[in-house]
């Protein structure tokens, strides 16, 4: 595969300038997709893609500017675990500041460019502490050392003297927001949070220090509001009040303090960009439209600020002028393209811009865009030779109807040189969350899968994000229901395409996706081959009693309460129906997950022993929700795809 080659012959001026509130697109303009329109390409060229070529093929994250635009710190899995590195933003090789088995993210400069600040937790185990390195590396230095506590996204105060975070205690449901004394090291709590579904994240400081916005945001991520917090004395002021649900989070502060750029869904239930007047609190907006809008960075002159527009899984990169409002694309290639900087993607002189760019069979890179020039400059390159090399077919977006008429987007990968003989494989990914959503971002197990000749279909089922707030809550109360029917609606689409064999059809997820996977196998024994189940929830009861306190909150949310609504747990819960399946599954579980802790993975496999059923199982330590270690990520392709080798292809 050639590397990625952006849009950079076109003069940006020739670039299409449009006034964003002219903007009508949406998912109502999606199409039904024939499936016999499907096609498997030809390639001579294509091959199994090694295990190992994909997962030492890096990740990068996290990016932050050094105050004097040289440098830019970033998390990267280099060296097999995600650590702190900085790279010269000229380009050249990273160095790692941080060595560590534990992980770091959140990584920042000091306005004096001294010391850098980070997050980093034990074994998976998402009990964050905030760490200090000097920006010339060195001893790390733990500045909260709390096993009990989370403390995340460190910010600094415009004068280097006062650290804001977000702070949860491991026995609470939400999250307040701290600060710390630089010079004396010591923590006080600023919010003091009384319902037990909201919590709070911080935004930007006020240039005078004086003032800290924040987001407070229920814990469904149905409603949110931008405040104004009073340093001094914690007095918190709401700049978008609203009757009924809304969400209202902002992004960045403009650099005179006057403006909040915010993502609100204030227009019909839509996502879209606005920026608030904090001392009138008008909203002023800025795109109009039904796709996912996400508010970015002002400059540091004020006088532009970024967006990003995720269109159907494909998200789009824009800068806008503050004075009109006309904004253009920036000239990148199609895939997932978004801002990466914390807590800015511009440089501190505002004269580049730092971007992400990733795509179904690409892994993110960061950009560096010159906006006086607009020469792009590829900044990593995160990609193995081997990698570079393979083909590999990109996705494609699809659409169908699922059980009530309701249309499903889905990403779907095609195998090179498959037949229409209807004797393919395939393999449905239902998605995390659930409030989340597939885009099409590089993922090595999909490309594992895919270069074996699996066919594989995500769909973003009712409760995903990205289609407008009536469909990211059409799923309340009701998991395992309507949302499993537009997984099993893939099914059919897969079937029509003429490629795939219905006795050949496997299910896998991760997090709700493992739950997914469990309540399809159950619920929908007949239609499933193999599945392989990855951190997924067997009872929403014991969900309650073991995973952490949050989203414990967050599971109440979506279900309702677990006494007076005994029956509604019970019937989205795949313990109610666990003793239907028929497909043999394969439990990846890690020891350490405070978000589906093991005893649901260990209920499983006893359940399906103590039927005769087959049922294996792997468990991983020091690891928590998710596996962040590469060999304990290379273990876990190996064993899913040979589960799907053994009962899938061998399947008549």
């Amino acid at each position: 595969m050639k590397l990625l080659r952006l849009v950079v012959a076109v003069c940006f001026s020739l670039h299409f300038s449009i006034l964003l509130l002219a903007q009508s697109s949406g998912p109502d303009d999606r199409r039904i997709t024939d499936p016999q329109l499907i096609t498997s390409a030809s390639n001579p060229k294509a091959r199994r893609i090694p295990f190992d070529d994909l997962y030492f093929t890096r990740s990068v994250s996290n990016a932050s500017w050094s105050p004097d635009g040289k440098d830019i710190l970033l998390t990267t899995d280099m060296s097999g675990r995600q650590n702190l590195w900085k790279v010269n933003s000229a380009g050249g090789w990273p160095i790692q500041l941080v060595q560590s088995d534990e992980r770091q993210y959140g990584g920042t400069w000091s306005p004096d460019g001294k010391w850098i600040l980070y997050q980093q937790d034990t074994a998976g185990n998402e009990l964050w502490d905030i760490f200090a390195v000097s920006s010339d590396g060195g001893e790390v230095l733990n500045l909260t050392n709390t096993p009990d506590v989370r403390e995340e996204s460190p910010r600094w105060s415009p004068d280097g003297k006062t650290v804001a975070w977000n702070y949860k205690p491991k026995t609470s449901t939400i999250y307040d927001l701290a600060l710390l004394d630089w010079a004396t090291r010591k923590v006080s709590k600023l919010t003091h949070e009384q319902t037990p579904d909201h919590s709070w994240s911080s935004v930007a400081w006020s240039p005078d220090g004086k003032t800290l916005y924040a987001n407070r945001i229920e814990g469904n991520s149905t409603d949110a509001d931008v405040y104004a917090v009073n340093v001094s004395t914690g007095k918190t002021t709401d700049l978008t009040p609203h009757q009924g649900k809304g969400l209202n989070f902002a992004s960045s502060l403009s650099p005179d303090g006057k403006t909040l750029l915010i993502t609100s869904d204030q227009k019909g239930g839509y996502q879209n960009v606005a920026l608030l007047d904090i001392a009138t609190m008008k909203l002023t907006w800025v795109t109009d439209t039904k796709w996912e809008a996400n508010s970015g960075d002002f400059s540091p002159t004020g006088k532009s600020f970024t967006y990003t527009v995720n269109a159907d899984g494909m998200e789009d990169v824009y800068i806008a002028d503050a004075a009109n409002l006309r904004a253009e694309k920036i000239p990148i290639e199609p895939g997932l393209n978004y801002f990466p900087g914390y807590p800015n993607s511009f440089s501190p002189a505002g004269d580049r811009l730092l971007l992400t760019h990733e795509n179904s069979v690409q892994p993110a890179d960061f950009w560096v865009d010159d906006l006086a020039s607009r020469n792009m400059t590829q900044l990593t390159h995160s990609a193995i030779a081997s990698l570079s090399a393979a083909a590999m077919p990109a996705s494609q977006i699809v659409h169908y109807k699922s059980f009530d008429g309701k249309v499903i987007s889905a990403l779907m990968w095609v195998p090179f040189n498959l037949q229409r003989d209807g004797s393919s494989p395939a393999l449905v990914l239902p998605h995390g969350g659930p409030t989340w959503q597939v885009i099409d971002f590089w993922n090595p197990s999909v490309a594992a899968f895919v270069s074996r000749g699996y066919i594989c279909i995500a769909p973003n089922v009712r409760g995903s994000t990205g289609y407008g707030m009536d469909f990211q809550r059409a799923n309340y109360q009701d998991l395992g229901g309507g949302d499993l029917q537009d997984e099993v609606y893939a099914t059919r689409f897969l079937e029509a395409t003429g490629y795939v064999s219905p006795k050949k059809i496997g299910i896998t997820g991760a997090s709700y996706g493992g739950f997914m996977t469990l309540m399809a196998i159950g619920k929908t024994p007949d239609i499933w081959a193999a599945a392989v189940d990855l951190f997924g929830v067997i009872d929403w009861k014991t969900m309650l009693q073991n995973s952490d306190p949050e989203l414990q909150q967050h599971t109440k949310a979506l279900l309702g309460d677990p006494v007076k609504d005994a029956r509604v747990y019970q019937a989205t819960s795949p313990i109610t129906y666990i003793h239907n399946a028929k497909a043999p599954l394969r439990v990846l579980q890690s020891d350490n997950d405070p978000r589906v802790p093991k005893e649901e993975a260990v209920q499983v496999v006893d359940l399906l022993k103590k039927d005769g059923k087959i049922v294996d199982a792997h468990y991983y330590p020091n690891e928590g929700h998710g596996l962040e270690k590469r060999e304990n990520q290379i273990d876990s392709i190996r064993r899913t795809v040979d589960w799907f080798d053994k009962y899938l292809k061998s399947a008549q």
